[in-house]
């Protein structure tokens, strides 16, 4: 697998079926919740990595608050930009590992399924960069699907998804010895296909808290929704919230 498939892999029909994928309504859901758990009064200065096309930072913005947003993605990074033209949010294309910012945000987040595509190095790394952005006493918030007592219990060979005029085949494989979960997309719109490969690493909740720890980052709270359900075996979402200490 190429290390950097996210380069291919984040542009037109994917970046099409997450766009369709996420309704405005989940992600004022989503930006309630961030703004609760984040304890964002205020107007806090918040970095949202990676932030893909902004639509949490938008949101945020829109109410008020300073955003910085980071993703590898040029379309998503452009689409922001657009988007959140006029609004307090400054958007940087860039790697989620390569944060140059020290002590400056009073919160920061990591929505979506992209910590669970960095490898036990990278997820080390990646804690580490963020915990050097924040100031003491500031929360992050980390969001994953690929923690290993959420995704292996139930985990299928294949499963399709529709979404709006496109439909996807996922095919899972995992790699015990590796901890990788390799999945390729094959994605269906109008008559044409493309196929797509993914590749995702699974850690136990308990080495992500360590990881954690190791940063700097003390977990106050695993959660398994928005909703604040605490998190347990099977969930098939884990939220860490932290704080720097």
């Amino acid at each position: 697998m190429n290390p950097k498939w996210q380069v291919e892999f984040f542009r037109g029909v994917a970046l099409d079926f997450w766009r369709l994928a996420m309704s405005p309504e989940q992600t004022c859901s989503e930006v309630d919740f961030l703004q609760r758990v984040l304890q964002a009064s205020a107007s806090p200065h918040l970095l949202d990595v990676p932030c893909g096309n902004g639509r949490h930072s938008i949101e945020l913005a829109r109410r008020g608050h300073r955003v910085t947003g980071v993703d590898l993605s040029e379309e998503f990074i452009e689409e922001a930009r657009n988007t959140g033209a006029g609004l307090p949010a400054q958007w940087v294309c860039g790697d989620m590992l390569d944060l140059p910012w020290r002590c400056e945000f009073d919160g920061a987040f990591c929505f979506g399924n992209s910590f669970g595509y960095l490898d036990s190095d990278g997820a080390r790394r990646f804690l580490k960069a963020v915990a050097g952005t924040l100031k003491p006493g500031s929360r992050f918030l980390v969001d994953t699907g690929m923690s290993a007592e959420s995704i292996l219990p139930g985990l299928l060979q294949k499963r399709w998804h529709k979404t709006g005029d496109i439909y996807v085949l996922s095919e899972n494989q995992y790699h015990p010895r590796e901890g990788r979960l390799d999945i390729q997309y094959t994605f269906i719109r109008g008559g044409q296909t493309e196929t797509r490969p993914t590749s995702s690493y699974v850690l136990t909740v308990n080495e992500i808290c360590r990881m954690h720890v190791e940063a700097g980052l003390e977990p106050v709270e695993l959660l398994s929704s928005i909703g604040g359900d605490p998190y347990q075996l099977g969930s098939p979402r884990l939220i860490v919230v932290s704080e720097k200490r």
